[in-house]
């Protein structure tokens, strides 16, 4: 299995059993996420913004307004963080002290370059569009020319990435084993609902497939 080589900044201090740097399972991770933390410092302050994201091949890409100060300055080429995390379990263990999450995460490295070629622009935004819903962006009206101008995309590469994951029963103390209080997992997924139509929807028009059918998982 292809690995992503560890560098100063991925490898783990704490718990370095959970770390995970092979690619299969961080692409994994990420490509079953919606949201991103994007960390960087502007002006000698921190700043940490959530955004969408999606995955080609070995990138991630961001996007947002001309005018967003996160995109203006991850385009100078400045050092950020990012990050995705997915929650799969409450962990309640014996003690408090033990309780804990069931948890995938991914932090990436890196510096961001601006996106400027028109086709392969629209190429990040399809596959933003796609990472969402599949499906929908052949059905939505195309961005116009005006549009894409008045949208700023970022391209980060994957080479300097890394996963945590915790899974499995709590960990209590071996004399907390004995005590008479429950002890589990509760686990959390992420449900689709119904759709819900637009009240200016045009009369008849039908519940796509991918709407209806929506589905989010491992």
């Amino acid at each position: 299995m292809k690995t992503i080589p560890q560098t100063k900044r991925t490898a783990l201090k704490r718990l370095p059993k959970r770390g995970v740097f092979e690619q299969e399972p961080v692409y994994r991770i990420l490509d079953e996420g919606f949201i991103c933390h994007v960390g960087f410092i502007a002006d000698g302050q921190p700043f940490v913004i959530p955004t969408g994201y999606a995955r080609v091949d070995d990138s991630i890409y961001v996007h947002g307004s001309q005018a967003s100060r996160m995109l203006r300055n991850l385009e100078k080429g400045i050092d950020v963080c990012l990050t995705v995390t997915l929650i799969d379990g409450l962990v309640l263990a014996r003690s408090a002290f033990h309780h804990s999450m069931n948890y995938r995460s991914v932090v990436v490295f890196g510096q961001a370059t601006l996106v400027t070629e028109r086709e392969a622009k629209r190429a990040a935004l399809r596959a933003l569009s796609e990472h969402m819903i599949p499906g929908r962006w052949d059905d939505a009206r195309q961005p116009t020319e005006a549009e894409l101008k008045m949208t700023s995309v970022l391209r980060l590469p994957l080479a300097e990435a890394s996963a945590k994951v915790r899974v499995g029963p709590p960990l209590d103390d071996d004399e907390d084993y004995s005590l008479n209080v429950w002890a589990g997992v509760v686990p959390l997924k992420l449900v689709a609902g119904e759709p819900i139509a637009d009240p200016r929807l045009q009369v008849d028009v039908p519940v796509p497939r991918y709407a209806k059918e929506y589905e989010r998982g491992k």
